[in-house]
């Protein structure tokens, strides 16, 4: 209800339902639902996710599943289940994923670099597969992000985050809301298969240490 909760006030017509997708009978049982009482879907935003920093080599094997399982296969129940519905029903469908820089790899984060590397070619694939039944499927690769998801970061790290791109800075969930505006829109119907980066150039200057940089990276 929070995040729903400045639309509300607003006047905007908007409902929350809580969701487990790591558990592919319930998304079945929240899609049907969704169909059931809007009479359909137009857009599907995949946007759950989480991760946790730390060192790849030090990883558990829970951990690593975690956020495997999280970020990667519930996406996939989320994009499956909304293709098979739209199929079903002969109506086109927009899946927009939101995923993450993977260019570079991810030190720190590499449960999540493998997840959306995942979700980034699940992604490419199915554009092609699903171009017959009306279905785009893009995706949106946000680089540091002003939001809570910070929390999970060590401060002394998120304060160097800014030097991770060449505009040194942050971006905003506006950015993320807009690309998804766009990639929801018409504006976008001949765009199938791609992802939009919003990095601030960070895949083409900087460096990113989300847990901390070891002293191997730093100068002597």
């Amino acid at each position: 209800m929070t995040a729903i909760k400045p639309m509300l006030e607003m006047g905007l017509d908007v409902g929350c339902k809580t969701l487990d997708i790591r558990d592919s009978e319930k998304v079945q049982t929240f899609f049907d639902e969704i169909m059931d009482e809007l009479g359909g879907l137009d857009v599907l935003i995949n946007n759950a996710g989480g991760q946790f920093p730390q060192p790849a080599i030090d990883f558990s094997p829970n951990g690593w599943r975690a956020v495997i399982d999280n970020n990667l296969n519930g996406t996939w129940f989320m994009m499956q289940a909304a293709a098979q519905r739209w199929r079903d029903a002969k109506e086109p469908g927009n899946i927009i994923n939101i995923v993450t820089v993977i260019d570079r790899g991810m030190p720190d984060i590499a449960h999540t670099c493998a997840a959306r590397a995942g979700v980034i070619y699940a992604s490419k694939t199915v554009a092609v597969e699903w171009a017959q039944y009306g279905i785009r499927i893009n995706c949106i690769a946000p680089g540091i992000i002003a939001s809570e998801g910070m929390k999970v970061y060590p401060q002394e790290a998120v304060n160097e985050f800014p030097r991770s791109n060449p505009m040194q800075r942050f971006g905003s969930a506006w950015d993320i809301a807009q690309a998804c505006a766009y990639l929801g829109g018409d504006a976008s119907q001949f765009m199938t298969g791609e992802v939009m980066t919003l990095d601030g150039g960070g895949r083409l200057w900087g460096e990113l240490w989300p847990y901390k940089k070891p002293d191997y990276f730093k100068p002597s």
